[in-house]
Order: C-alpha cells, then structure tokens, then sequence
C-alpha cells in the first residue's frame, strides 16, 4: 500500500545546517498534548497562549458549568492541533531560518532530501 504524500514547509538557515521540514497537517501530538509539544518544540507563545485558555477555562467552568467547559477544552485542543504548523513556522523565522519553498513527500525525511537534491 502507497503511503499518502504530505505538503511539507522547508526552511533552511543562513549556515550549512540541514534544512527543516514543517509538515502542513493537523498536529495529533499538539491536539492530545498541547502543553507538552509547545515545550517538546520550544513554542513559547503557543505555551503562552495554551496555559491562558486553560486558566480562562478554569475560572470560567464555574460559571460556564462543567459540560461547557469540557467541550471548549476540546476546542481549544483542535485549534492547537490546527496552530501547530503555523507556530512551527514562526518559530523557525525567528531562530534565523528562512522559507525554501515545498516539497512532497511521505514523511519530512524525504521532503529534507528532496530539498537538499534541488540545492544549487
């Protein structure tokens, strides 16, 4: 069985370093675990805003109910499961590295091996 292919993000940096694939999909690890892949990643302002909807959450189950609060941690898991390419994404810019284009592939392996194959 073929494996499906995934849009995967390239970004290299200034230096000889080997390129990053940011795969452009639905995160599951960001949307059963948010806080641990924001630290797992150093997403500092995902973390930021992850531990702000969770305290918000809290303080508003008393008033909202327990069923409400409920079903907006679950959507508050999605979005972060959503969030996560584009925050991968900043986070690269801001540690210095610069968008390469994109690439195919079936996993960020090959997407980084076809990025290095298309370097001048």
């Amino acid at each position: 069985m073929e494996r499906p292919l995934t849009l995967y993000a390239i970004y290299r940096s200034q230096s000889d370093a080997l390129p990053r694939a940011v795969p452009e999909r639905f995160s599951w690890f960001a949307a059963l675990l948010p806080p641990v892949e924001a630290l797992v990643h150093g997403l500092w302002d995902q973390l930021a805003l992850v531990l702000l909807g969770l305290a918000a959450l809290a303080v508003g189950a008393r008033y909202l109910g327990p069923d409400a609060a409920v079903w907006l941690y679950l959507l508050l898991a999605v979005a972060c499961g959503f969030s996560a390419p584009g925050a991968m994404r900043r986070a690269l810019g801001r540690r210095g590295y610069r968008p390469a284009g994109y690439r195919l592939a079936a996993d960020a392996d090959l997407a980084r091996l076809a990025a290095l194959e298309a370097r001048p």
